[in-house]
């Protein structure tokens, strides 16, 4: 998914799509399994279940068919196997206004494409708001992570967690509550930012 006109810029290349997935995993180890924020998490990192797809250019429109062609290795593969897909774009889509737009653009392109009911996609952005939150509102932070990302998930895999999670609908006040208590020196305190830092 990415292009290497040179030796030297692919071995760049290779060094920070590394780096990029050494940090979502760091994010995903620390505050989402560390804090809980999605109770489903932990089995499948454990199983070694999510596949990172990183896709290092920032064209937007290139993008939306990295992430079909992601949607389509998944299902390809069993559950079991690769049960989902964590597609990283540390380089497009700075802005959380134009990532939202270009999230519901995909949600339609994978309807299009066949999608609708068997995989759902979500989304995690650095700066990611709520509507009607304030920007520094911690409640925003259960989907921060250090780069605009985009999750496939199957909608099985999601029916059955749901099924065996008591009050799932619950999920979000008590994730609000973990992040009050935490407070936002707490968050930095995780080191889940780009290459470390706290984001």
């Amino acid at each position: 998914m990415r292009t290497e006109p040179s030796a030297s810029a692919g071995h760049a290349g290779d060094a920070e799509e590394a780096q990029v997935k050494a940090d979502t995993r760091r994010w995903l180890e620390r505050a989402v399994i560390g804090l809980n924020l999605c109770p489903f998490a932990k089995a499948v990192h454990a199983k070694g279940q999510i596949h990172y797809a990183v896709y290092l250019p920032d064209d937007a429109d290139a993008l939306l068919d990295a992430l079909l062609f992601e949607a389509a290795q998944l299902l390809a593969h069993e559950a079991d196997v690769r049960d989902t897909t964590l597609l990283i774009a540390p380089h497009a889509l700075a802005d959380f206004l134009d990532f939202n737009d270009f999230t519901a653009r995909a949600e339609r392109r994978m309807r299009r494409a066949g999608h609708e009911g068997v995989l759902q996609l979500a989304s995690f952005h650095p700066r990611f708001e709520f509507a009607g939150h304030d920007p520094d509102d911690i409640s925003n932070f259960t989907n921060r992570a250090p780069y605009p990302t985009l999750h496939l998930l199957r909608e099985d895999s999601v029916s059955r967690a749901v099924d065996a999670f008591p009050q799932a609908e619950a999920i979000y006040e008590r994730n609000i509550a973990t992040l009050e208590q935490l407070g936002r020196p707490g968050w930095t305190a995780l080191d889940v930012g780009p290459h470390g830092g706290a984001a």
